[in-house]
C-alpha cells in the first residue's frame, strides 16, 4: 500500500522539570530534505536524531522540532549578581535614583544575566529519543492513510483509462475501413487505372503503419501492472512513475497513428486521466 509524503506527527512527554515537546511535518520531495530545530545544548545529539529519522521517513521534505520548556524551578540563565552591583555603584555615581530604578538600568547592561551551558542528560535525551519516536509513528500513520486517499483517486484514474482503451478497441475496425476509404478515394480521384495488385500491396502497407494491436496490448499489460504494483507491499512513487511513463508512451502512439477524430478524442481523454496520476504520484513515498 502507498504512502503520501505529506504528514504531521507530534508528541509531548512531561518529565518532573521539563516538558518536552517534538513536532514533524513533511511535504513531498526528490529525496530526503531533512532540516532540524533543536536546542543549542542538544546539537551534538543532530546527527543521530537525523539518522533516526531517515530511517523512518526515508523521502520528503521535512520539518524537525524539538522544543524543551522548562518549569519554574529551574533555570539555565541566572543574574550575574557581582557585575550587577558593580553597575549599580558605576549609575549612582552619574545619575540620582533610588536603588531600583537603578536596578531596572543595570539589568540590561552586557553581561548581567549569564547563561550556563548544560551537558547532556543521557536520561533525558532518552525521553527526547522516545517522544521522537512516538511522532515518527504519528506521522506515518498520518502518511498512511493520506495514502489511502492518494491510492483510491490513482486507482479511479487507471479505472477510467482502462474503460476508455476498451473504447478504443471497440471502434479500432471502424477506424480500419474509414482508412482504407480514403485510401481508395484519394486514388480514385487521381483518375488514374491502378494495378489492383499494387494497390492492395500498398494498402497493407499504410495499414501496418496505422495499426495499433501491439499498443492495444501493451497499454492494457501497463495497466494491469500499475494496478499490480499499487497493492503490493514494495509499492513506491518512483516505481510507479516509471510504469506511468510506459502508459504514456503507448497512449501517445495511438494517438499518432490513430488517424481518426473520434480515437484521438478518447487518446486525449486518457491524457487528461494520466496527468492526475502523475500530479498524484508526486505525493507518493
Amino acid at each position: 500500500m502507498i504512502q503520501s509524503m505529506t504528514g504531521f506527527g507530534k508528541a509531548i512527554k512531561q518529565l518532573p522539570n521539563k516538558k518536552i515537546t517534538i513536532e514533524i511535518k513533511s511535504l513531498n520531495s526528490k529525496s530526503l530534505d531533512l532540516n532540524t530545530r533543536i536546542p543549542s545544548s542538544y546539537r551534538e545529539k543532530d546527527l543521530a536524531l537525523r539518522s533516526l529519522i531517515a530511517q523512518a521517513l526515508e523521502r520528503g521534505k521535512v520539518d524537525y522540532s524539538l522544543y524543551i520548556e522548562l518549569n519554574g524551578e529551574e533555570t539555565s540563565t541566572q543574574i550575574n549578581i557581582p557585575v550587577v552591583d558593580e553597575y549599580i555603584k558605576q549609575l549612582s555615581m552619574v545619575v540620582n535614583g533610588d536603588r531600583t530604578e537603578l536596578l531596572k538600568m543595570a539589568i540590561r547592561m552586557p553581561d548581567a544575566l549569564k547563561t550556563e551551558r548544560e551537558e547532556i542528560d543521557e536520561e533525558e535525551y532518552n525521553h527526547i529519543v522516545i517522544a521522537t519516536n512516538d511522532a515518527l509513528k504519528a506521522i506515518n500513520l498520518y502518511r498512511l492513510d493520506e495514502g489511502k486517499v492518494l491510492a483510491q483517486d490513482i486507482q479511479l484514474r487507471i479505472s477510467n483509462i482502462s474503460k476508455l482503451l476498451q473504447q478504443v478497441i471497440t471502434i479500432d475496425p471502424e477506424r480500419i475501413v474509414g482508412v482504407k476509404e480514403r485510401l481508395r478515394k484519394a486514388v480514385s480521384d487521381l483518375k488514374e487505372q491502378v494495378d489492383e495488385n499494387r494497390f492492395e500491396q500498398e494498402l497493407i502497407y499504410y495499414l501496418e503503419k496505422y495499426d495499433i494491436t501491439e499498443e492495444k496490448v501493451r497499454l492494457e499489460n501497463h495497466l494491469n501492472y500499475f494496478t499490480q504494483a499499487i497493492n503490493s507491499d514494495d509499492s513506491n512513487g518512483k516505481k510507479l512513475g516509471f510504469i506511468s511513463q510506459e502508459i504514456g508512451r503507448e497512449i501517445n502512439t495511438i494517438g499518432s497513428k490513430s488517424n481518426f477524430a473520434t480515437m484521438q478524442q478518447i487518446v486525449v481523454q486518457m491524457k487528461d486521466e494520466l496527468e492526475k496520476i502523475k500530479e498524484q504520484l508526486l505525493n507518493v513515498l
